[in-house]
């Protein structure tokens, strides 16, 4: 609710920590401080003094200096125009601000997140008419946002009442009037396209509901192996170098998500830079539109200020949440958490609260739990299911699992993702590990799998992965004493595991082909190499020596499938199997001939 602004004066200055006299302002608020009026956020309250945390640098700010209340907390504008953009840390428009002040930004610039001069075609919903009771969430039209995004302009859900009247078809800019509503209290509240929302309070919703499909991103280690619902929770550990970025593009890329919200919270710039340059030119897989049809980024680099860091992600949560109440299914990808967390810990030591685990503060676990709550896939009030996937890359120094950030998000999450520094410099890309990796999602998922793809996917996964756990007993015993102390079995074994970790686990996001695997291709080249890992055992069982086997030229071949054919190309890679098959039929023959020859 707006309020008349509240004039006071800085008392004292702590790096981004500002103590100010400002009688009336409540804990929450955001303020504008100095000469410069830079925006901030009280954090701690008594009496007519409090503490702000600044989202910009306070250098040459002096005590003094005026201070004024702007009467509502840490807020975001929802409405058409947010697809497409890119936004810092407390979601100033970062092209507009390129616009008005060139490279170096300057302190206190705060141009209007949102066009206003922009006209958007709003068409009313059908079944509406005056007079009639509204709820908050109530969709009263559409607008086309973008030709991939549909939005839909529903009531705040803080307001609800008597429907008085409702615009008509036509083009309207966002602070023009669409809707007219009456509360119980007879007050009259103008709707216009756009409204706002504080961020650190969860948007609500009719009820929260169980996840049901995967979200599938197109990558065979994470869709086969440790899938991931709509509406969960997935974390990214992983120390650096081993690719936590590159994972998160490529889910940002071509995850079957309605809307992508990419976050870069505390990353490198140059990182981030590969993102705003690359994410423009990328087409969606899905629609054949440019990706930016369906995705918005909120980008805050390491070198931005910390406390607007720490703002980024509840930001883009909010964000999430508000496609969510228009039915759609969201990914937010948080680049990482654990500059979030640093954040906190550099706010909490200015504040001299108590620091416990790695001077990070106590509330770290309680914060983190409840950002990672804001995912779920719920009943909107009036645009059917929505959902939230939240996936958090975290940065665990020395990628050490046991510090803090990690080892608490692990006990939140659903899904872990954990990349390995050893698969990156063997140069097995994506390192994701799959000794350390787990889903809780695969009953659900293999529910969806069996519908809609093979009924034998969840058997071929536990087959694969107790390979993969077997070849790593046996790798150990071969590196105490050498591969001539296994069986032909066991170093079948061995062989079988690296077609694996080949021919599935790894996959190029630079190749063409290899970049996206549909789930059909997924379980077709799993498939494949456990079936040619079960004829081989016959083989084996037989007598055929296992060095013939293992360098059988169709092995080769069969490596290289994932890069060979798309994920259209299904009916080739039928063939191919027929193909290997039958070489390992003509063996059999022979060495069947053999044994009876021999009798």
């Amino acid at each position: 609710m707006k309020h008349e602004n509240k004039k006071g004066t800085i008392q004292d200055i702590n790096g981004p920590i500002v103590t100010i006299r400002l009688p009336g302002v409540q804990n929450g608020e955001q303020v504008r401080i100095g000469s410069l009026g830079l925006y901030g956020e009280v954090i701690s309250l008594e009496g007519d003094e409090a503490l702000a945390q600044i989202y910009e640098s306070t250098e040459m700010v002096r005590p003094g200096e005026p201070v004024e209340g702007l009467g509502h907390p840490l807020s975001v504008e929802l409405g058409p125009g947010l697809i497409g953009g890119i936004f810092d840390g407390v979601q100033r428009p970062l092209e507009e601000m390129f616009i008005k002040a060139g490279d170096q930004i300057p302190r206190g610039l705060s141009p209007l997140p949102l066009n206003r001069e922009k006209l958007w075609h709003f068409v009313p919903s059908d079944n509406l008419e005056p007079n009639m009771p509204i709820i908050g969430g109530a969709r009263l039209g559409v607008v086309q946002e973008t030709e991939t995004v549909e939005h839909r302009i529903v009531v705040p859900p803080t307001i609800e009442g008597e429907l008085i009247e409702l615009a008509p078809e036509g083009d309207y800019n966002l602070e023009e009037t669409i809707a007219q509503v009456r509360d119980p209290r007879g007050q009259v509240h103008h709707l216009k396209l756009y409204h706002r929302w504080p961020v650190r309070k969860p948007r609500p919703y009719q009820g929260r509901d169980n996840g049901v499909e995967p979200l599938i991103t197109g990558q065979r280690i994470l869709d086969t192996f440790f899938p991931l619902l709509k509406g969960s929770k997935c974390a990214v550990p992983g120390p650096f170098g081993a690719g936590k970025t590159v994972v998160q593009h490529q889910v940002a890329r071509w995850a079957n998500a309605d809307i992508v919200i990419y976050v870069g919270c505390g990353e490198r710039g140059n990182e981030l830079v590969d993102v705003l340059d690359n994410f423009p030119k990328l087409k969606d897989p899905y629609s054949g539109r440019p990706l930016m049809d369906r995705t918005l980024l909120i980008a805050n680099t390491s070198n931005m200020p910390v406390v607007a860091r720490e703002a980024s992600i509840y930001v883009g949560i909010t964000i999430a949440e508000y496609y969510r109440d228009q039915g759609y299914d969201v990914v937010m990808l948080a680049d990482s958490t654990s500059r979030w967390a640093e954040a906190l810990r550099e706010v909490s030591g200015r504040l001299g609260q108590m620091p416990v685990e790695e001077g990070y503060p106590a509330y770290l676990a309680s914060r983190l739990a409840a950002f990672y709550e804001r995912a779920g896939r719920v009943e909107t009030m009036d645009c059917g299911k929505g959902s939230v996937t939240l996936i958090g890359a975290v940065s665990p120094p020395g990628g050490d699992f046991s510090e803090p950030v990690t080892s608490h998000t692990k006990e939140i999450i659903q899904t872990f993702w954990a990349l390995s520094k050893e698969l990156a410099d063997a140069r097995h890309y994506p390192a994701i590990d799959w000794v350390d990796s787990f889903s809780a999602d695969v009953g659900t998922a293999a529910e969806w799998w069996h519908e809609n793809i093979d009924r034998g996917w969840e058997k071929r996964r536990a087959q694969a992965l107790a390979m993969l756990a077997r070849d790593a007993e046996l790798s150990r015993i071969v590196n105490l004493v050498g591969p001539e102390a296994l069986s032909s079995a066991q170093r079948w074994i061995l062989e079988g595991a690296a077609l694996i970790k080949e021919g599935v686990l790894q996959q190029s996001a630079l190749d063409p082909v290899d970049t996206f695997s549909s789930p059909h291709k997924q379980f077709m080249l799993l498939d494949l190499i456990l079936t040619v890992y079960d004829e081989g055992a016959t083989l084996i069982e037989l007598g055929v020596p296992v060095q013939e086997l293992a360098e059988m030229p169709i092995l080769a071949r069969l490596r290289r499938c994932k890069e060979l054919y798309d994920s259209s190309q299904t009916d080739q890679l039928k063939a191919f199997r027929v193909e290997a098959l039958n070489v390992f039929k003509a063996i059999h023959s022979e060495y069947a001939q053999r044994g009876e020859q021999t009798a």
